[in-house]
């Protein structure tokens, strides 16, 4: 299954009075808009040729789905390398490396709320209960880069029928791991931690929406969100928690964190929707890692024949 989706929000979005984190992300930004423009790959600490060739072999023989793509994928070394995740620094370099002192077993999930079958659920159980059915190919894009990613998951509506949400229940709430020894980025207070995400129940029993355990083939690298995070291809990357511990239904629409850190900035739905610029640049357009030239950025990231239907009737300039 290939999915596209947009990326994490870039340090530059944090909160102003952490001016020494935001000029260093200008630095280097500006470094990585000059590889882009010479298509150098990005460096750091590099993955070894033998995991690159095994994850390009199991890449041959994955499942396909109705969404699959035939768009070539970013290679695994800038996947790995060039991240967006906060809790391990603010730089797009710094994850591959501080990501590391993550320790992803034994590991949690805990399940609570409007649910009638509340559980804390061993991540073990996640890889044994839902074969790992869908291949997505992801387009992660913001402030004009994009990737295009194999993943490997299974949808969220597969496990949220199996806990089975109560009438009452209209969101699911998402919670990333908080632990400042293993998390690094969370000893400043650049954002409100622990991260939190949430989806209204029906997008998050679309297809699209996934729970992602693995990319290229092999297990999920603790720098792109270990050992299982959320994926939501028709909304920017920010929308997809990583290392999730807890999932809760609810009936009222949940805090989200870009959303408490400027409201003005990041709603709620965070669609795609290159018609509503954010108040600092235009989304009309996009650079994919890898090429010189914009593309131009597609509504829903070209997922509306099977997303736009839950947005019938809503103002989306209103609820972005």
């Amino acid at each position: 299954m290939l999915i596209k989706k947009k990326s994490d929000i870039p340090s530059s979005e944090i909160t102003p009075q952490e001016t020494y984190f935001n000029r260093r992300e200008f630095m280097i930004g500006a470094a990585a808009a000059a590889a882009i423009a010479t298509g150098a790959r990005y460096v750091g600490e590099m993955a070894s040729p033998s995991q690159v060739v095994h994850a390009e072999n199991k890449l041959n023989v994955a499942s396909k789905s109705p969404f699959s793509t035939t768009e070539a994928q970013t290679p695994y070394n800038d996947i790995t390398n060039y991240n967006n995740y906060y809790e391990f620094g603010t730089d797009k370099y710094s994850p591959a490396k501080l990501a590391q002192t993550l320790q992803t077993r034994p590991w949690t999930v805990e399940v609570d709320g409007l649910v009638k079958k509340k559980k804390t659920y061993d991540i073990d159980y996640f890889l044994k209960t839902f074969s790992i059915e869908e291949r997505i190919y992801r387009l992660r894009c913001v402030e004009g880069w994009s990737m295009v990613i194999p993943w490997d998951g299974f949808p969220l509506s597969s496990f949220l029928k199996q806990v089975e949400p109560a009438s009452k229940a209209k969101f699911v709430k998402f919670t990333t791991k908080y632990d400042p020894r293993e998390m690094p980025g969370q000893r400043y207070g650049v954002l409100d931690w622990p991260y939190v995400e949430g989806l209204r129940l029906d997008e998050a029993m679309n297809p699209l929406a996934i729970l992602a355990v693995g990319l290229y083939g092999g297990e999920l690298p603790k720098q792109d969100g270990a050992p299982i995070r959320l994926v939501v291809p028709w909304k920017y990357g920010f929308k997809s928690i990583k290392s999730i511990v807890k999932i809760s239904l609810v009936d009222k629409q949940p805090p989200t964190t870009w959303n408490m850190a400027a409201p003005n900035e990041y709603g709620f739905y965070s669609n795609v929707n290159p018609n509503v610029d954010h108040p600092r640049w235009s989304q009309k357009k996009e650079r994919r890692i890898g090429e010189f030239f914009k593309r131009d950025t597609l509504m829903f990231n070209g997922y509306g024949d099977q997303v736009a239907s839950l947005y019938n009737g809503m103002d989306l300039k209103k609820y972005f």
